[in-house]
């Protein structure tokens, strides 16, 4: 009987420690997956923030969200903060998400979500909230600005969080300028200045400030100001013909460029007025001459004035003759005439606009030097032909010379035997007859 009891009492034991281990199990099980999970959330300013907490593991434990200041704001799916831009998303034993909408820098901060077991476990999620950047102004500018001027333009952009960046473009070419950020509480301002002096190439010139910031994806902050710059005049004479001949329409236009825009230009000749105005037509820029002859020979000059300065142009007219055309000879010359390389030279050759003080007479320069090569070429010639005879005259005296056996008594014998005897005997007096080689 006892060892039956003693059986019964020890089945007992063994079977209560077996029920305290599975319950511990099931307890530390159930403790580990009570912890819950969050986020840290970014947000740019007036967007709207969603906080979402959950768990593994949840044996109908409550979860509530804390703002930063330990205000409870939901408490399961009871909202407990009067605040219109707070709202429940989800709540369930596993998830509880709110949002925020119209989110401002003052939302920014540690949030905490708590599960109320015991003891009470929780997590904090940071909410990041993003100053957007006011648009930038530019300042300093001053219109209009002279050429030679030393301006300084300033952009300007307020309530950027974290400081925004700022980029200087001229037309779509980017130039460096100095940036400097000043904090302002949460967010910043920020100057960026760029240091200019201007020329007339400026004058049009569109300078861009661009704000770069994180919350401006999907638009841009940008400012543009157009330079207006004063600028003296500067002149330039451009005529139509490279070599005006006589009886030719020639028209001369003024080109000149100045800010403000020097209107109207003065024409003159050789320091005085236009002389005869029926044939030089003077229309805005340009002078026309309908029909040029050698008294239009002279200096032109243009003149433009404005505020800021005088610029004027000269152009020295030479009017050549008109070339005239001779009738066709029906018989064919002994040596062909080469055709004049510097007619093909073009204007180069023989404008005499080019330089401005071009002797008129540089067309009939050609003609001398041809003359003179040809004097070169027959004098070459003439001591050529010199030098032969010379030398042949030279080699005809040291030839060799013989006397023939008739030529030795031909003079005393009747005839070709006597002469041939006579010329073995001794003939000192005959005349030796002489046969020369060439």
């Amino acid at each position: 009987m006892n060892l039956k009891n003693h059986l019964i009492f020890t089945l007992y034991t063994i079977y209560g420690i077996l029920l305290k281990v599975m319950a511990s199990k099931g307890k530390v099980r159930g403790i580990s997956g009570q912890y819950p999970l969050v986020q840290n959330v970014t947000v740019t300013e007036g967007g709207t923030a969603n906080l979402t907490c959950r768990v593994e593991y949840n044996d109908n434990t409550s979860l509530q969200w804390s703002n930063p200041a330990q205000q409870t704001l939901f408490f399961g799916d009871k909202k407990a903060l009067r605040d219109n831009r707070i709202e429940l998303v989800r709540a369930s034993w596993s998830e509880l998400t709110i949002s925020i909408s119209d989110v401002s820098l003052s939302d920014e901060g540690m949030y905490t979500c708590s599960l109320f077991t015991m003891p009470v476990r929780t997590a904090k999620a940071y909410l990041t909230v993003l100053g957007v950047p006011e648009k930038p102004e530019i300042d300093g500018l001053t219109k209009p600005a002279l050429e030679g001027d030393q301006i300084t333009l300033t952009c300007i952009t307020q309530g950027s969080k974290p400081a925004a960046d700022l980029r200087w473009f001229r037309n779509e070419k980017e130039v460096k300028g100095a940036k400097e950020v000043n904090a302002s509480g949460k967010t910043f301002t920020v100057r960026s200045s760029l240091n200019l002096r201007v020329d007339r190439n400026d004058d049009g010139v569109a300078y861009t400030c661009r704000v770069d910031h994180v919350a401006l994806t999907q638009t841009t902050q940008q400012a543009t100001e157009v330079l207006e710059v004063h600028y003296p005049p500067r002149v330039e004479i451009i005529h139509s013909l490279a070599i005006p001949q006589e009886g030719q329409y020639l028209k001369l236009e003024c080109v000149s460029k100045g800010n403000p825009s020097p209107d109207p230009v003065m024409w003159t000749k050789d320091g005085g007025e236009l002389p005869d105005l029926d044939r030089m037509i003077v229309e805005g820029r340009e002078l026309t001459f309908t029909s040029l002859n050698k008294t239009d020979n002279g200096t032109y000059r243009c003149e433009a004035t404005n505020h800021l300065g005088t610029s004027q142009a000269e152009y020295v007219l030479y009017v050549y003759e008109a070339p005239t055309t001779l009738p066709p000879s029906t018989t064919p010359p002994l040596h062909p005439i080469p055709p004049d390389p510097t007619a093909l030279l073009g204007t180069h050759a023989s404008d005499p606009t080019v330089t401005g003080n071009r002797d008129p007479n540089a067309l009939g320069q050609h003609g001398t030097d041809h003359a003179l090569i040809g004097g070169v070429v027959a004098v070459v010639v003439f001591v050529t032909l010199c030098l032969i005879i010379v030398l042949g005259r030279y080699l005809a005296r040291h030839k060799g010379t013989y006397l023939t056996n008739e030529a030795k008594g031909a003079d005393d014998a009747p005839d070709a035997d006597t002469a041939i005897i006579n010329a073995e005997g001794n003939h000192a007096h005959a005349e030796e007859k002489k046969e020369y080689f060439i």
